[in-house]
């Protein structure tokens, strides 16, 4: 089956495109729209995470849960919206942090590309969504695909730094080997939290770990 990804990406997880959750997964999301469903985000950004970071450019991955299910908001990246959209509140809060951990003043740009071509994957778990209706794609299959890059990315790679925030990205620390790599855990940036995101520092934390690694710091600043 031809998937249009990156290419590092699609040799690493070739595997995964020849199995039966997967053809079962690309058959469920023709069938939603030929029956004119609207999904998000667009097609041709359902991999864009992987476009903009490709394997050997991995330092962080920041890990979501599905796209947002408004119009115009879904863009392929966890947590992104495009430029012309206003940030969400847990990009704000995500953006409050970073200023009160690095005393960056964030403009409140909401594209988070930049981050993505540094060697942020933005992965969600879950890469489709039904227009205004939440985790609506979350039992067809992306999360055994989503493991699956965890998983290469933990026995391929070594010294990433995994941001997990909240319950549902912390129980994917299973996937991950510690000894190889870094688990960072936090609260959601989401104010369903009450600010419990707040104070955890990752922003600094991942950049000090980056630069013991040999690795560039991020430049988190939009």
């Amino acid at each position: 089956m031809e998937v249009k990804i990156e290419q590092s990406w699609k040799a690493a997880l070739a595997d995964e495109f020849e199995k039966p959750y997967f053809a079962s997964m690309v058959r469920f999301l023709h069938e939603e729209k030929a029956e004119g469903r609207k999904i998000y985000p667009p097609g041709s950004q359902i991999f864009r995470a992987f476009e903009l970071t490709p394997v050997d450019h991995v330092k962080v991955v920041i890990l979501g849960q599905d796209p947002y299910h408004g119009a115009g908001q879904a863009m392929g990246l966890s947590f992104s919206v495009p430029a012309n959209v206003p940030a969400p509140p847990s990009l704000k809060n995500i953006f409050k942090e970073i200023h009160d951990d690095l005393g960056i003043t964030m403009s409140g740009y909401p594209d988070l590309e930049k981050w993505a071509r540094q060697g942020v994957l933005l992965l969600n778990a879950v890469l489709t969504v039904r227009a205004g209706q939440p985790a609506s794609h979350s039992g067809i299959g992306w999360t055994e695909f989503t493991d699956a890059v965890i998983k290469y990315i933990s026995d391929n790679l070594d010294g990433v730094v995994f941001l997990l925030w909240g319950n549902f990205a912390r129980s994917k620390k299973a996937l991950i080997d510690t000894s190889r790599h870094y688990v960072l855990e936090a609260a959601h940036p989401s104010p369903l939290a009450r600010g419990a995101f707040f104070g955890c520092r990752h922003f600094s934390k991942t950049n000090e770990i980056l630069t013991k690694e040999g690795k560039a710091p991020i430049d988190w600043q939009l």
